[in-house]
């Protein structure tokens, strides 16, 4: 899955965090923002991700609830 077309979604419901490209193959990050869009963001992440994708399966884990966010911006974190 293309990072970019992860990063303009998560742009786009206003949510903060990370993603980037795993030597495997996959895509990994930290979403951080109202509990509905992150949940929008993972509904998105297993039903249509970006053009080209393939999906298999979608993980979701450490999932928290913080009172601060930890990052500004959602941004592309290169290897």
């Amino acid at each position: 899955m293309k990072v970019e077309a992860k990063l303009a979604e998560g742009k786009k419901l206003g949510l903060v965090g990370w993603v980037q490209n795993t030597e495997a193959g996959t895509v990994q990050g930290q979403l951080q923002g109202p509990s509905n869009k992150v949940r929008q963001m993972q509904d998105w992440l297993k039903s249509t991700g970006s053009p080209k994708s393939q999906i298999i399966k979608a993980e979701f884990k450490n999932e928290k609830n913080v009172k601060s966010l930890d990052h500004s911006t959602f941004k592309i974190v290169r290897p």
